[in-house]
This record gives structure tokens, sequence and C-alpha cells, in this order.
């Protein structure tokens, strides 16, 4: 029911924002692949709330436990179960949302839908559930890594209207690290975590962009029609909480070019290899995956929750206003960085294993 995620590579994730613990399962994982809690904690430890000053308060370890599937650091080639316990829960935050819809929010439409929802802390619709997201990516990434040298990084680009100078063929993740904000770009770094604490004491929140690059992408992945590479990473990326837009290579500025100028030429390398000259295909072409850097571009609104004070309805059909209580980022930016990091690598890895599946399946040594 919408919450199983990939084909060979496949992900399940459970749990909600103030339940007993969120997490998630995996099945498809290759067997004999050396992972351990510790590779999988650095990535949720991105994500956790509470890491700066610039983040929900919410204080959460975010520690990981593996429950199956590894054995003395190793997987097993069966489902991998991880586990996040919940511990700094404050379910009374919420009581007025119990029936006043949060503007912009899921509220409404969940209860649209299903009749009933766990309205603290939004449940299955918080950024809480994208835990499980982010630890099986973990696992996703070292897949990547060790078959092809699959390098992603994800940073954040732009921040309402301050947008960061980065070249994605050159980024590193310690540039990405080097602030709390996960804009490489020092200078517009510093006037980003500026304008995020300013919207903080308002009570308002900011939205922006978050570029990934993954670097050294097999040649093949991906298929024509409807699996094509890009369509599926657009999937991933947009089923993330807030985001509202999605980009590859040139994305919506290719419109204003010609033919001539968004072509991507090719041409022969140093060392044999077909490549273009340059990269407004973004890394795909077809649908399938040429060798270039992957670049996508992610848009995320200004988090819905905020302190302002904002019209809406009960649950009942009687108008009110709401001043949402409780923890919240002023902007989701920040902390989006790994969750969009987690997705394209869990699109990839997934379309890895199933380009070798179908065209190695009859390639004898």
């Amino acid at each position: 029911m919408g919450n199983t995620f990939g084909h060979l590579f496949r992900i399940t994730t459970f749990g909600e924002s103030h339940g007993g613990g969120v997490g998630v399962v995996i099945d498809g994982c290759p067997p004999q692949l050396e992972i351990s809690a510790a590779e999988i904690q650095f990535e949720l430890d991105r994500r956790r709330p509470g890491q700066s000053k610039i983040t929900t308060p919410r204080k959460e370890t975010d520690t990981c436990e593996i429950l199956s599937g590894v054995f003395q650091g190793k997987t097993l080639g069966t489902p991998i179960a991880i586990l996040v316990r919940n511990q700094d829960t404050r379910p009374q935050d919420y009581n007025d949302m119990a029936t006043k819809y949060r503007p912009s929010h899921a509220d409404a439409t969940y209860d649209a839908k299903y009749g009933i929802r766990n309205w603290q802390g939004g449940g299955r619709s918080s950024a809480r559930e994208t835990i499980g997201r982010v630890a099986a990516g973990a696992i996703a990434k070292k897949i990547l890594a060790q078959v092809a040298g699959v390098e992603i990084i994800g940073y954040v680009k732009r921040i309402k209207d301050l947008e960061g100078e980065i070249d994605p063929a050159t980024v590193t993740l310690e540039q990405v690290e080097s602030n709390i904000v996960r804009c490489p770009d020092t200078a517009i770094a510093a006037q980003m975590i500026a304008l995020i604490e300013q919207i903080g004491r308002e009570g308002d929140s900011l939205g922006g962009v978050v570029e990934c690059v993954a670097r050294k992408v097999p040649k093949g992945l991906g298929s024509p029609v409807f699996d094509k590479l890009e369509a599926d990473l657009a999937k991933g990326v947009m089923s993330l909480p807030a985001s509202k837009g999605f980009e590859i290579g040139s994305g919506f500025a290719g419109t204003l070019l010609t033919g001539k100028e968004h072509n991507d030429e090719f041409y022969i390398d140093k060392t044999g290899n077909i490549r273009t000259a340059t990269n407004q295909s973004g890394g795909i072409q077809g649908g399938i995956a040429n060798g270039e850097d992957i670049i996508i571009r992610v848009a995320f609104k200004p988090t819905a929750t905020i302190r302002k004070e904002q019209r809406t309805v009960t649950s009942t059909g009687e108008e009110t206003v709401l001043a949402a209580k409780g923890r919240h980022d002023p902007c989701v930016l920040p902390r989006a960085v790994p969750m969009v990091e987690a997705m394209v690598a869990l699109v990839l890895c997934d379309h890895l294993l199933r380009h070798q599946g179908q065209c190695g399946a009859l390639k004898i040594n």
C-alpha cells in the first residue's frame, strides 16, 4: 500500500513519528557484502534531528539496530531488518492537531483517504519515516561503491533566493559536511544559516533546492519506456516529504536553448571511450545511463508546520485558527541532503541488479 519501493533491491519502511520506532526491511541485498551498524549510523547521523542550531531541537540519537540479515559482519542474502527506536517523543504537543488540520500538511488528505490518522507528529507523513530509507541507502551506497566505484554526493544548492556556486564534478563530501547547512559554497552558506536562524525566530519556514551528483555510474543502467532511469529517480526523490519539483541535467533551463545548443556532441577520449562534450542530458539519454555524471535537482517547499497563526478548519467542518506547537525544522534542506542521496542510491542499486540480471545472464566466461 505504498510502503514498498524497488524491484530487485526492495525496501519496505515502517513506523510513525511518535510511535515505538521506525525502520526498514530490505529484501534482495546480495550476500557476503561487508556492512556494519557504524556505516549505517554515519548516514543516520547526517539525517537525525537536533544536530545543529538550524534544525528541529528534538533530541534523538537515531541509534540503529540490525535485527536480521547480517551475520559476522556480512549480509546473508536474506531480508535485512533495521530498527530505530523513538526516544524523545512529545505527543502532547500535537493535541490541537487532533482536530485542527495543518495547512499544506497531510492531515486532511489522510482523513479523506483512511478516515483515521495518527495526528501525533504527523504519523506516517512525518519526515521521520525517512530513517528507513537512509538506512537502506547506506547499504545501497556500499554495493554501488564496491561493484562500480559509484560516488553519490548531495548538497544544498539554494535556500529561498540564496544560491551557491558548486561544481558537481569536483565537490566532495568533506566540503558538504564542512558547515551545518551543507552548502559547499562557504560564503553563501553563512548567509543561508543567518537567514534560517532569522526565519526560525519568527516562527516561519523556508524552502530551497538540493542538487545531487552520481559519479562513475556504469553505462547501460535503466530501461526504455516506462522504467527510464530518470523516471525512477524522479519517483524516488519526489516520494520524499516536502518535495515539489525535479530536474535532471539542463532541466527547465534547457527549454531556453536551441537543439544545437542543447545537444551533447560525442567524442572519443584518450582511453577510447565514447564521451559527451557537454552534459545537458544529466548523464541519461533515452532513459539509460551514458556514463557521464548523473546530476539531479530536487525542490523542497517550506516546512508546512509553523508557529505563526493560520486559518484552517477542524475535522468536523468548523473554521478556526492554528498556531502549531511541537518541534520542527525551519528549513528541511540541510537534513534532506542524505535523504536525496539515499533515494538516488536505492534507484541506482536496483537498476544495477536488474541490468546484471537481464544483460549479464547469457555472458559465460
